[in-house]
């Protein structure tokens, strides 16, 4: 899922396969790191939790890397400049939101088979798997566009309150919505395609992510120090070290990554809502994803045009 660019920057130097120095647990050994070059500055990461196989978008050579057992099998050029990446888990495809032109391409395979205009930049994507369709948001105005992928055209667009999406994930039958410049999650029911919802959260909301056996949504946000999680009728926040662009949920473990450690992760016990970890990398991490089979965590690092895959932590 898609997110506003971080902007710390700091130099750093990693040992490929290192151990890592973190605050482990009694259930955390020492984590390791293996670092996988891939294109122009990487963004938005995806694994597939199927097949183990990763995605990641690079904005600067307007390409997707495809990482398979540690290895960099190819890269794919994306048609624009791509934001945003979704895994369709049943069939392997991926969907690209190129924020230009403003399309989203489909890959199968290590190849684009379509190409469906999505209307002004596309930054944000969230696949609904129950209606096999995919939901596409702009960065740029109040709009989520929604593809048909049975028939690979534009369906409906649905005028949003928000502007500026960042951000998307689905749990059920609802879609949530970051909106970056208005400080809100947005929610769309998504039976009758109707707003229903404004949720109030940090200042930036950048990236979102959902755990599925509960229904939590967990917000980072990219102008302040804390993470935003919205349990039903109830928001709350956890204090971070540093803003935060992205959030990923391991879903067996409600175990929640985000990039808001001082220059690294920091890893939350999600039930019960508390810091368990921290791992300084020496980067200013980008996008955050995790490999629900392993609970590997994936991290873009934009400045040194890599992933880093982190195992035990």
């Amino acid at each position: 899922m898609g997110a506003a660019e971080v902007s710390r920057r700091t130099v750093f130097g990693l040992v490929t396969t290192a151990a890592l120095l973190g605050l482990p647990s009694p259930a955390h050994a020492a984590p390791l790191l293996t670092s996988i070059p891939v294109g122009r500055r990487p963004q938005a990461v995806a694994v597939n939790p199927v097949t183990g196989v990763c995605h990641v978008a690079n904005t600067a050579d307007r390409t997707v890397s495809v990482i398979d057992r540690g290895r960099t099998m190819a890269a794919v050029p994306a048609g624009g400049a791509p934001a945003d990446l979704a895994v369709d888990e049943r069939t392997g495809l991926v969907y690209v939101a190129n924020r230009t032109p403003g399309t989203t391409a489909v890959l199968d395979g290590g190849r684009v088979t379509n190409v469906v205009a999505s209307g002004p930049g596309p930054a944000a994507l969230a696949l609904d798997p129950d209606t096999y369709r995919l939901y596409v948001a702009s960065g740029e105005a109040g709009a989520v566009r929604v593809l048909d992928l049975f028939g690979g055209a534009l369906a409906a667009t649905i005028e949003a309150p928000g502007r500026g999406f960042s951000s998307a994930a689905i749990d059920g039958r609802t879609g949530y919505f970051a909106s970056l410049h208005t400080g809100t999650i947005e929610v769309l029911d998504l039976d009758t395609s109707r707003f229903t919802a404004s949720i109030p959260v940090g200042d930036g909301p950048a990236g979102l992510a959902v755990h599925h056996g509960t229904g939590t949504v967990y917000v980072a946000n990219s102008g302040i120090h804390h993470l935003s999680v919205v349990d039903g009728a109830q928001t709350r926040t956890i204090l971070l070290r540093s803003e935060a662009s992205s959030v990923a949920v391991h879903q067996a473990t409600h175990t929640v990554y985000a990039n808001g450690g001082p220059d690294g992760l920091v890893r939350i016990d999600g039930t019960r809502g508390e810091i368990t970890g921290e791992l300084a990398l020496g980067i200013n991490p980008g996008q955050v994803a995790v490999d629900q089979r392993t609970g590997a965590v994936h991290v873009t690092d934009p400045l040194h045009d890599r992933l880093h895959v982190i195992t035990g932590f």
